[in-house]
């Protein structure tokens, strides 16, 4: 990685400016001019006395937080007292106001990011310099072999950690937009630059950042195809274009309509614990995504109709192209009344054009009534779009026009091969229970009550018998769905056929827009073979696989999601007995011999502690790359990784580096989510960065990561020393898990039961599959409640234990030597310090005091004592005296936010307990004092940057 462009994070994800005075200077004045525009705004609105009410708070916080013991106790209750006794309308308008400062100085932020990215010189940036790497020890035959393998897929989830409203962050786009012009002080310029800031500050001050409703998955869909939208016209050009010319200058290529980095999304697909998305839904979401990518492929030719000018006066007739434009308006006439043909009879090209143009909205049309294709007419799939486009590009290169085949028109090619008609290829997902009760159902119709000799029924068969019945029906020819399954007049129950039907809603995408829209069914809690086996069965049912035909096939790949610590120990037991099947195997062999397996950060945290959660998916890593190696499989790993790193987030090319070696094969896919695409992708100087970041890990770790960085036998001992690590760890993780009193404990000391009133996704938080309790509770709000209370538990705790237990086994030169030479566990501390950073136990004793029971305070103690060892044992390693110490930048800025998100943490102590006492009382809780609850958690989450 270039050196100038290791900016330290402010949070798993978000970069901070360097330490450099000509930025950071700047910044700060940026960030006071707007706090000063802010406070006018706030004069106007509400009078001094609400300026002078935030003074106050921010002094009486900034107390507390410097002082110790009962001191900081006693000033914090009095801070509890004050904001107890405000009124609700001035209570939230302070919160509020708190809020927006953090918002602002978050979009300073970011435009100081991208003058930090324009300021540094191109042969220094990623892309050139990650290929120069490449070509300067492997020549330029390894390069050309890696960027042919490339794959990287970003994948958009709607999972439900983005608090702020789409209506807040446009506007703060606008800021960032009038902070990127510089404007002198004293000049007309910037008095107009003010008057406009000031103008989107006080309707910022005027819009509700709190949604009304809870969005549905149509809802999520849009918001994601305001990204994807902005990212495919604006971003991808210029990326593909730098990406090829830097290739070609070490000697290589991006060929034409490859496309090494695309997007995904769950958005309309993800079913697991979604009850409100219904296979109607995922018809809805797609039929979105086309309008959207056709609108982006009209846009496109437009432009190109408008550039490409050639003559056959000039360069001389090409028949094939005119045979093809006589062709398009033969079989398409409405072609006439776009165009006079005898206007433009000389240029052919843009005939061609103008042809395909209208084929593309022919295409819109036939979407949009669900009628047959039409060849000719319309457009099959993205394919037949890059057809086209090879024709015009053909004829070109033939007469002469080789820069203008490969300038412009190429560039637009490439981005469209991305686009196709759905923009995003969405995968499904499900969880592994709802397969089994719809195959029990499906057996019971056949009559087949004893499947294994004995009288077992489908839903009494153990995992193995269910292995090899599945395996063994894959092969068969019968079917086991009857005629009327996939009718209105099924009989099945509600439930399986809302299962089943999902599966014929695949088979209608792929033939509305090709097989490409859906690629993948990923199958939640994967346990065993059974459960893909299981999938791969009732795809077959649909028409989605034919293993038996005169052309065998198979439309869909099958993801196994593993989760826990058992299914990630699993992994190569479950993905070798896979591919030992034959049936199964030929499914993977008809899509290219590509295995996809989908790793779970979040669960496994919550499960098992991140320390334990990050060796045990490092090491599922080695397994399923060598079952793979030896299946003659590709592996395609896809990283289920959230903002935060309770959830499995960190800075996204250090994560990639970090993998096994020989993992990487130029496949790879992570989910991008909530509050992360917000900032990686809301200005297009930021979103370029991350596409460029995360294909040159892809490419270094491909190409330059094939062997261990460090000896074989080094290697294993580290992994000797990180196993005594993770028990340790895991051990003290487990003790706090276990309390039977920590589900009373984390309610009563974090706003989790909120969460759901914030309306922030369609999801609810917990799963409808068995699992209970905190089982049940799925990992966002696990994550959500811990961070808005500072204990942010899931990204540290248990980590002391393990490092301390390495170090008195003698094994702490062991543990320099791992955190200065393995780049893994380096990651894995650098997450966990920073961490630990954010978390604040003086403000989280404000919530236990306040908020907890007597009887759970010995949780608290034993959350705060694992803190102290955690934070003793970090700085220890890392040979600091403070955390950060390393980082003084990042350790100044969270010094400077805590001065303003503390009173914002004293808000919501303050508001959970008046609506928690209110609520005790048997008195129902006014609108005005749920607003001001959920106007503190947006605040946490705005001074954070991280919700879950």
């Amino acid at each position: 990685m270039p050196e100038n462009m290791h900016l330290p994070t402010l949070t798993a994800e978000f970069p901070v400016v360097g330490d450099d005075p000509h930025i950071d200077a700047p910044l700060r004045a940026t960030v006071r001019r707007l706090s000063t525009m802010l406070g006018q705004t706030l004069a106007d609105q509400h009078g001094q006395e609400l300026l002078d009410l935030v003074e106050e708070v921010r002094q009486l916080s900034k107390h507390a937080s410097s002082a110790d013991g009962d001191d900081s106790t006693r000033r914090a209750e009095t801070i509890q007292q004050r904001l107890a006794d405000l009124p609700i309308e001035q209570a939230t308008a302070l919160t509020r106001a708190f809020t927006q400062y953090f918002l602002l100085a978050n979009a300073a932020e970011q435009v100081y990011r991208v003058r930090a990215i324009k300021d540094t010189d191109t042969d220094k940036q990623w892309i050139p310099t990650t290929i120069g790497q490449i070509a300067d020890e492997l020549g330029p035959e390894a390069l050309q072999e890696t960027i042919d393998s490339l794959d990287t897929r970003l994948v958009f989830t709607a999972h439900p950690t983005e608090a702020s409203r789409r209506a807040v962050l446009t506007k703060l786009r606008r800021i960032s937009d009038l902070l990127d012009i510089d404007t002198a002080e004293g000049t007309r310029e910037r008095e107009k630059q003010d008057r406009h800031l000031a103008e989107i500050i006080e309707l910022i001050w005027q819009t509700d950042e709190l949604r009304d409703f809870q969005p549905t998955p149509q809802d999520e869909a849009r918001n994601a195809l305001y990204y994807l939208q902005q990212i495919y016209e604006i971003t991808m050009p210029g990326f593909i274009e730098d990406l090829r010319d830097e290739a070609r200058r070490h000697g290589a290529d991006v060929p034409v309509g490859r496309v090494p980095l695309r997007f995904g999304s769950w958005i309309g697909g993800d079913r697991d614990g979604n009850p409100y998305v219904t296979a109607d839904v995922t018809r809805d979401v797609l039929a979105m995504q086309a309008e959207t990518a056709l609108d982006i492929t009209r846009g496109v030719l437009t432009r190109l109709i408008q550039s490409i000018s050639v003559s056959s006066t000039i360069v001389g007739v090409d028949e094939e192209i005119g045979d093809s434009v006589d062709a398009d308006f033969a079989a398409n006439p409405a072609i006439g009344d776009t165009v006079r043909r005898d206007l433009f009879e000389r240029e052919q090209y843009r005939l061609k054009l103008v042809a395909m143009r209208v084929k593309v909205d022919r295409t819109r049309d036939r979407i949009r009534s669900g009628s047959a294709h039409q060849p000719g007419v319309d457009y099959a799939s993205g394919d037949e779009i890059q057809a086209d486009f090879d024709e015009v590009r053909d004829s070109l290169r033939a007469h002469r026009g080789n820069r203008v085949a490969d300038g412009e028109l190429a560039i637009a090619q490439s981005v469209l091969a991305g686009v196709g008609l759905t923009l995003a290829i969405l995968d499904v997902r499900e969880h592994a229970e709802k397969h089994h009760d719809l195959l029990t159902e499906l057996y019971a119709l056949m009559g087949e009550d004893d499947l294994d000799g004995s009288g077992a029924s489908y839903a009494d068969l153990t995992r193995e018998q269910r292995t090899d019945l599945l395996g063994r029906e894959l092969g068969r020819g019968r079917p086991i769905a009857g005629a009327l399954v996939g009718t209105d007049d099924s009989p099945l129950s509600d439930s399986a056929a809302a299962v089943f039907s999902v599966f014929t809603a695949i088979r209608d995408a792929h033939r509305t827009y090709g097989t490409d829209a859906i690629q993948t069914y990923i199958v939640s809690m994967t346990r065993g073979a059974d459960d893909l086996l299981a999938v791969a069965l009732l795809a077959r049912e649909a028409g989605l696989v034919d293993l038996r035909g005169q052309h065998p096939r198979a439309d869909i790949g099958f993801t196994p999601l593993l989760e826990t610590v058992d299914e990630l120990r699993g992994a190569g037991r479950i993905l070798d007995e896979l591919l030992s099947n034959e049936h199964y195997r030929e499914i993977v062999r008809l899509r290219g011999d590509r295995h996809e397996v989908m790793l779970g950060y979040s669960d496994s945290n919550k499960e098992s502690g991140v320390m334990t959660s990050q060796w045990e998916i490092h090491q599922a890593q080695r397994r399923l790359r060598d079952v793979a190696a030896k299946h003659g499989v590709t592996l395609r790993l896809f990283h289920g990784r959230g903002g935060s790193v309770g959830r499995g987030g960190g800075p996204t090319y250090d994560a990639i580096l970090a993998q096994p070696n020989g993992v990487l094969e130029g496949e790879i896919k992570f989910t991008e989510q909530g509050e992360v695409i917000s900032d990686k992708y809301t200005l297009p100087v930021l979103a370029r960065e991350n596409l460029d970041l995360s294909l040159a890990a892809v490419m270094q770790g491909s190409a330059l990561h094939r062997e261990p960085r460090t000896p074989k036998d080094r290697l294993a001992h580290f992994g000797d020393v990180m196993q005594q690590v993770s028990d340790a760890a895991f051990a003290r993780y487990r003790t706090l898990i276990d309390d039977e009193n920590l589900p009373e404990y984390f309610v009563a000391s974090t706003p989790v039961e909120q969460l759901g009133e914030l309306n922030i996704g369609s999801r609810p938080s917990k799963r409808t599959t068995s699992e209970k309790g905190l089982d049940g509770l799925r990992a966002i709000p696990w994550v959500f409640g811990w961070t808005q209370s500072r204990q942010i538990v899931p990204g540290w705790f248990g980590a002391g234990s393990g490092l301390k237990a390495a170090r008195e086994a003698g094994l702490g030169a062991d543990l320099r030597d791992m955190y200065e030479q393995w780049h893994f566990f380096r990651t894995v501390i650098s997450n966990v310090e920073m961490t630990l950073a954010k978390t604040d136990m003086n403000i989280a004793a404000q919530y236990v005091h306040a908020l907890v029971p007597e009887h759970l305070h010995h949780l608290f103690d034993a959350i705060r004592a694992e803190y102290d060892l955690t934070v003793a044992e970090v700085e220890r390693l890392t040979d600091v005296v403070e955390l950060l110490d390393n980082n003084p930048v990042l350790k100044r800025t969270l010094s400077v936010r805590d001065r303003y998100l503390d009173p914002i943490n004293h808000m919501q102590v303050a508001m959970l307990r008046r609506v928690r006492e209110a609520q005790a009382r048997g008195e129902d809780v006014s609108e005005m004092e749920k607003r001001a609850l959920l106007t503190t958690i947006n605040g946490v989450a705005a001074g954070l940057k991280n919700t879950g």
